[in-house]
C-alpha cells in the first residue's frame, strides 16, 4: 500500500505582506544607486558623512567630481566611487588617520 504525503501550508498574510515591502524596497534603493546622478544629500548617504565634513574634505579639491549648478551641487556616482576608492587608499598608506 503506497504512502500519502499531505503537505499542510498556512501563510501569515501580515507576514507575507511585511516580506513584499521588504523586498520591494531594497530593489528601490538598487534602482537609487544605479543612478548616474545625485544630489548632496544622496552624497551624504552614499559617504555616511555630514555636509560639513564632505565640504571640508572634497569639494575644495579640484579633482572631486562635482558640478554646481546653481546653488545646488550635482555628483556623478560612478566617479566618486573611484575618487573615494583612491583617496581612501592614499588615506591608509598615510597612516589612516583624517584632521578636519
Amino acid at each position: 500500500m503506497a504512502e500519502e504525503k499531505i503537505i499542510h501550508l498556512s501563510l501569515n498574510e501580515e507576514g507575507l505582506k511585511e516580506l513584499y515591502l521588504t523586498e520591494v524596497q531594497k530593489h528601490l534603493e538598487k534602482i537609487e544607486m544605479d543612478t548616474l546622478l545625485m544630489d548632496s544629500k544622496q552624497l551624504c548617504q552614499m559617504l555616511n558623512l555630514s555636509w560639513p565634513t564632505i565640504e571640508k574634505l572634497f569639494l575644495n579639491d579640484p579633482n572631486f567630481p562635482s558640478v554646481r549648478i546653481g546653488k545646488k551641487w550635482v555628483f556623478n556616482r560612478k566617479e566618486v566611487q573611484e575618487y573615494i576608492n583612491g583617496w581612501f587608499e592614499e588615506v591608509r598608506n598615510h597612516g589612516g588617520m583624517v584632521n578636519i
